[in-house]
């Protein structure tokens, strides 16, 4: 792979908030990045990547036996529960079908675009397997693809009726281990249950294990921990997800493929993508804040490759990529502004603020501090309608400050002032593939807080000292 081809790839993840990016070819690893202030040692949340690791334990429990088949009907996994709206249709739904998304279940995610109701009503649920396993049905299975949630979550539900189990835990013992992955953290649900959907955390390095596995066929240090059948149509997808923004989609197994380009992968919410290609023996792993192309990902990627053989010494591509590599994991000083009089006068205020899309409750900046922090309550909009406060440095001088490290990663954290009322807050989850953007502008005791929603909306809200 030509070196100042990779060194130009390593420089487009700047203009897509990447956070990390490997690439390994015939078992070796060609480029290792990571974009500051995200660090290798900081797992990060693969959103629906999550998914893929589901389906591969599937087939693991279907190649074992614990599975008889693939076609087997879904209610049969739940049948002490009482569920609703059961008819001819719910009672046709397969595991093929939920791990196809080819269900059938009523439901609203806004795949492209609109409102996650279905998610929301699911994260408001105290048992979540019982609220998806209710919903109505609005076509027959294996009629039409709508992208599902729901369908993941109840293949973890089966996982545990199967083996006695979470899914983390068998993950570990069939997957992880084998793989010489770490227990990783993974979040559960209401009941304790390892969310299907999403919310496993791994490194890239770990990330392109799993992809590497598929890529040989199942096959890991003399072991067949995948039916070469299953990678086979993994490979092969066939259903047509009918997506706008790129037709050529397809979907098998729970991953996501681009036949024309030979490509296959796992996909997460900005751009948690793991991409395996047969053709020219690639894995590739990527974690960001920020939507990406696959496509054009794809064809960077594979533009790259110039032969099968080493190709001759090149040092000026080679020190092109070092240093590529090196740019993009320092942090850059951004500019802040003059501090006027009014950041004394607020600071240690408690701003309160009405129930909104961006989901803050109160925040708390202490700038006059020597060394500065903040204080923000976040509603949770969980079954019992509670909050969470977080807290942690800030950085003035244009470079973040992090938190102290938790299993849901490190918030990074920096402001400067616009102008003498108007104070800019840069939010980094790091590890969870976040970035938020606020401003706060200040008159008296009142405050307007604006950003961005988690679907891109621009948000706007009143609050008030002491409120």
């Amino acid at each position: 792979m030509e070196s100042a081809d990779l060194a130009r790839l390593v420089a487009f993840g700047t203009t897509r908030s990447f956070d990390s990016l490997l690439i390994a070819r015939h078992g070796k690893i060609v480029l290792d990045a990571y974009y500051a202030p995200y660090t290798a040692d900081i797992p990060h949340a693969i959103n629906s990547s999550t998914k893929a690791v589901i389906g591969t334990l599937i087939a693991m429990l279907h190649k074992d036996g614990l599975l008889d088949r693939l076609d087997h009907p879904m209610l049969d996994f739940f049948s002490g529960r009482d569920i609703a709206n059961v008819d001819e249709r719910k009672r046709a739904i397969t595991v093929q079908h939920l791990l196809d998304m080819t269900s059938g279940f009523e439901w609203e995610e806004g795949a492209e675009g609109g409102r996650e109701q279905s998610l929301i009503d699911l994260g408001r649920a105290r048992d979540w397997t019982q609220f998806i396993l209710d919903r109505p049905m609005a076509h027959q299975p294996g009629e039409v693809f709508y992208y599902n949630s729901g369908n993941p979550d109840l293949l973890s539900a089966i996982i545990t009726k199967l083996t006695g189990k979470r899914a983390a835990d068998y993950a570990q013992e069939k997957l992880f281990a084998p793989l010489g992955i770490d227990p990783p953290f993974w979040r559960r649900d209401p009941q304790g249950l390892s969310i299907g959907a999403c919310c496993l955390f791994l490194s890239a390095h770990d990330m392109a294990k799993i992809g590497y596995l598929y890529l040989r066929h199942g096959e890991w240090d003399g072991q067949q921990l995948l039916p070469p059948e299953w990678i086979e149509a993994v490979s092969r997808a066939t259903i047509d997800m009918h997506l706008k923004a790129d037709p050529s989609l397809r979907y098998s197994n729970l991953f996501w493929a681009i036949p024309d380009k030979h490509v296959y992968m796992s996909v997460g919410y900005h751009c948690q993508v793991v991409m395996v290609f047969p053709r020219t023996d690639i894995v590739a792993a990527m974690t960001a804040r920020n939507f990406c192309g696959f496509s054009k990902v794809a064809d960077m990627i594979a533009g790259a490759v110039k032969s099968e053989a080493p190709l001759p010494a090149n040092p000026d591509g080679a020190d092109q990529l070092a240093r590529a590599v090196a740019d993009v994991a320092t942090e850059k000083r951004t500019e802040v502004g003059a501090t006027p009089p009014l950041a004394a006068a607020i600071s240690g205020k408690t701003y309160g603020f009405p129930d909104s899309p961006l989901g803050i409750k109160s925040l708390t900046l202490h700038l006059a501090d020597v060394e500065p922090h903040y204080q923000v309550e976040i509603y949770t909009h969980g079954p019992t309608d509670s909050s969470i406060r977080l807290n942690g440095p800030i950085g003035l001088d244009g470079l973040y400050r992090k938190s102290i490290r938790t299993n849901f990663g490190v918030r990074a954290v920096k402001g400067s002032w616009l102008d003498e009322h108007t104070f800019a807050i840069d939010v980094q989850y790091v590890g969870q593939g976040e970035q938020r953007h606020w401003s706060l502008r200040f008159d008296a005791d009142k405050v307007t807080l604006s950003g961005k929603a988690e679907d891109g909306r621009d948000i706007t809200i009143d609050g008030i000292a002491g409120g």
